[in-house]
């Protein structure tokens, strides 16, 4: 196992007099044995950000190090890493066995130890009585496991992930998200993990970068940037509903974004009134949408309590110690 250090890493396309620059400086430590999710929206530059570490994508500028080993300008092969992608590529006339095993086959280990590492997988993923099937047998989950299963054996130092989950439904990308914490808790090996699900970034990861337009916006643990969001991007990007940001709520300084939670407004007899749009029951919850002074409020309420119809008002009060202050001109998080 080996911690991966990104330093000042650049990626940029260019053709002719033509440049694009699509990842700015990124700077991340990464520990031996940590799992970090690389979560943002789609064009952000996560994906390319994984692909640098694999050996996929060529570094313009900067180093990218795993395990203490400047690997730049080494082939995906010599990094020692096992990926995992969106799609299985599962080699459709081979069995579970022979496609979790062809790897080892093709490095020409001794067919004992092929066998021990794939039955251990196997073991691991729940995939012990399947080895015979081939794929099209399997369902979409049994795949997906497979297709891990194929990275387990390779025992790696680094597991990368690129958005393995998302041809999955609901149902199975929440009991594969519990199947992955399970396999890091067992292999402890360090893993980065992309998706564009905040949902999957805040359940899986023990820390975590939020990608905006190439610029690592934040990396903190999911605490961290849900209680403490560096920019209003962080704020409205984590988190479901994500933040109300508001310019001209009461409270608002001159220059200044004023953000809080849906969920850390509290329905009260005088406070920011809320002229009310529309409410949906979530069964627990309820979530209330209108707007104070001209600008989008969302609040999450006790389903119990009564709402007003459209049209009507509700008084709401933020929660001591809940409010966030940004910079109106950057973003950024100004100090408390």
């Amino acid at each position: 196992m080996a911690g991966i250090s990104l330093r000042k890493v650049v990626k940029r396309y260019t053709s002719g007099k033509q440049s694009l620059q699509v990842i700015h400086g990124v700077d991340a430590e990464i520990g031996d044995g940590e799992f970090v999710v690389i979560v943002g929206p789609s064009g952000c530059g996560k994906s390319t950000l994984l692909r640098m570490v694999a050996g996929l994508e060529e570094i313009t500028e900067g180093e990218i190090a795993i395990g203490g080993r400047i690997v730049n300008r080494l082939e995906p092969a010599e990094r020692d890493i096992a990926m995992v992608f969106q799609n299985y590529a599962l080699y459709p006339h081979m069995s579970v066995f022979d496609n979790m095993a062809y790897g080892l086959k093709i490095r020409k280990l001794p067919a004992d130890e092929i066998r021990a590492r794939v039955d251990k997988a196997a073991g691991i993923l729940e995939l012990s009585q399947l080895l015979d099937r081939k794929p099209r047998q399997l369902s979409g989950g049994q795949r997906q496991r497979v297709a891990m299963g194929r990275a387990i054996v390779r025992q790696p130092q680094v597991f990368l992930f690129d958005e393995p989950l998302s041809n999955l439904d609901a149902k199975l990308r929440a009991q594969t998200r519990l199947e992955i914490q399970k396999l890091h808790r067992e292999l402890g090996i360090t893993s980065l993990f992309v998706t564009h699900d905040q949902v999957e970034a805040m359940t899986l990861a023990q820390r975590m970068i939020v990608m905006n337009g190439g610029v690592m916006e934040q990396f903190g643990t999911p605490e961290e940037v849900y209680r403490s969001p560096a920019s209003t991007f962080v704020a409205s990007f984590i988190g479901s509903p994500p933040m109300n940001l508001l310019r001209q709520a009461p409270g608002t300084r001159v220059g200044e974004i004023l953000g809080v939670r849906p969920e850390h407004l509290e329905v009260s007899d005088t406070g920011w009134q809320l002229e009310v749009e529309t409410a949906e029951l979530l069964g627990a919850e309820r979530l209330v949408y209108g707007q104070v002074n001209g600008e989008p409020l969302v609040v999450r309420m006790d389903p119990s309590r009564p709402v007003p119809a459209a049209g009507g008002a509700l008084a709401v009060t933020p929660r001591p110690g809940s409010l966030h202050r940004f910079d109106a001109q950057t973003g950024k998080r100004l100090p408390d």
